[in-house]
């Protein structure tokens, strides 16, 4: 029985999988069970941001596992403390919660805004904001927040409380905002809805209006933070820091964490018994980002990361295929004018190359230490597919 057909025969079909088996990486490339190389465009969704096997990450993770896997959040560990205080210090907020994933994250920004709001204003106060289009998550709270009709299907009753705003459409946000709103929650580039950046005079007003009637902003940044788009988060590029922001992907480098990042006014809101994650902050996950966020802050690193998303898109351009490029940093949509996303991305399978889709178009999500001449080879298969 081959991989495929057993993985298939014990495993649950809720993914569309490539026929692809990944034994191993090295840097920025893959290897399948039969000794081809793959150029990762894709990191795992954004998730492996320094590429496989990463000689100091996996230094600080195998060190990490050699003392301790895991501790119940009864006690206390110094890695848990040390990558706490880095990532705040390197974001710019008071502190943190520590979740496994991007859904996490989000549930916990929800319930911190509805508690916010519950223990100054009472009942009442409950509705949060949330973008056409977006995309926040699979449990049911969090479907429930995601913006997109396509997942509203199913798994019925959907958890009440959230309404859908235009992304861009001020007048849409300001009728809607009243005061049953605790918060609103968007992503500044919505990464699944088609890599679609928000405008700046609309996150401009967000953020007006939310200061104006406290309510709190919550900026998804699960596929967006940590250096994807050129600044540590997006929202630098937007000249803003939302009240709580949430993180996962790639912030330990490959392996599950998630965390949600509080600014003071409502660092204390969650008290004990109103939230928990057994593996929350769990010490393999937080050695792996300290990892992360060393290299992440190193010097130059993130104007790198800008300066190669801007190769990246002067390249595309060239191509009469190329209808539009979107997207900030190394987090790029492809709009093609003929030519289907998923075709291409089969295609550029076979000849070594894994890209993403995201709605009609192509998504590309490299490693943030992908280099000149990775890039280069990327896109000479990329090209060569479009322009054919």
């Amino acid at each position: 029985m081959s991989t495929i057909e057993q993985f298939n025969k014990y495993v649950m079909p809720s993914y569309g999988r490539y026929a692809l088996v990944l034994d191993k990486g090295e840097g920025r490339q893959a290897v399948d069970e039969d000794g081809k190389q793959y150029i990762d465009f894709g990191s795992g969704i954004g998730t492996n941001s320094l590429g496989y096997c990463n000689e100091d990450w996996v230094e600080a993770v195998c060190e990490q596992a050699h003392k301790i896997q895991h501790t119940s959040n009864y006690y206390y560990t110094k890695v848990q403390a040390d990558f706490a205080k880095s990532l705040c210090e390197t974001a710019g907020y008071t502190d943190m919660f520590f979740g496994n994933s991007g859904a996490e994250a989000n549930e916990c920004a929800i319930k911190i805004a509805r508690k916010y709001s519950f223990d100054k204003y009472g009942k009442g106060r409950h509705n949060i904001i949330t973008l056409v289009n977006s995309f926040h998550g699979r449990t049911l709270c969090t479907l429930s927040a995601t913006g997109q009709d396509v997942f509203h299907n199913y798994f019925f009753p959907f958890v009440d409380g959230f309404i859908n705003v235009e992304a861009n459409n001020i007048d849409d946000l300001r009728a809607k905002l009243d005061d049953t709103v605790c918060a609103v929650m968007f992503e500044y580039v919505q990464g699944e809805g088609g890599v679609m950046a928000l405008q700046q005079d609309f996150v401009d007003e967000i953020f007006r209006l939310c200061a104006e009637k406290d309510v709190l902003t919550i900026a998804d940044e699960v596929q967006t933070g940590v250096g994807r788009t050129g600044k540590f988060l997006a929202g630098d590029n937007f000249g803003h820091k939302s009240d709580l922001t949430t993180l996962a992907k790639g912030l330990a480098g490959g392996i599950p964490i998630g965390v949600c990042l509080s600014v003071d006014k409502c660092s204390r809101v969650l008290t004990p018994g109103t939230h928990g994650s057994t593996f929350g902050g769990n010490p393999i996950s937080c050695a792996g980002g300290l990892a992360v966020l060393k290299k992440v802050n190193s010097e130059g690193f993130l104007d790198e990361v800008s300066k190669k998303g801007q190769y990246i898109r002067e390249k595309l351009l060239t191509s009469p295929e190329v209808a539009s490029v979107s997207g900030i940093g190394l987090m790029i949509g492809i709009e093609l004018k003929t030519k289907n996303a998923g075709d291409i991305v089969k295609a550029a399978l076979d000849k070594g190359l894994l890209l993403l889709t995201a709605k009609s178009k192509v998504r590309l999500l490299p490693p943030l230490t992908i280099t000149y001449e990775e890039i280069d080879k990327g896109l000479d298969i990329i090209l060569g597919l479009l322009n054919s």
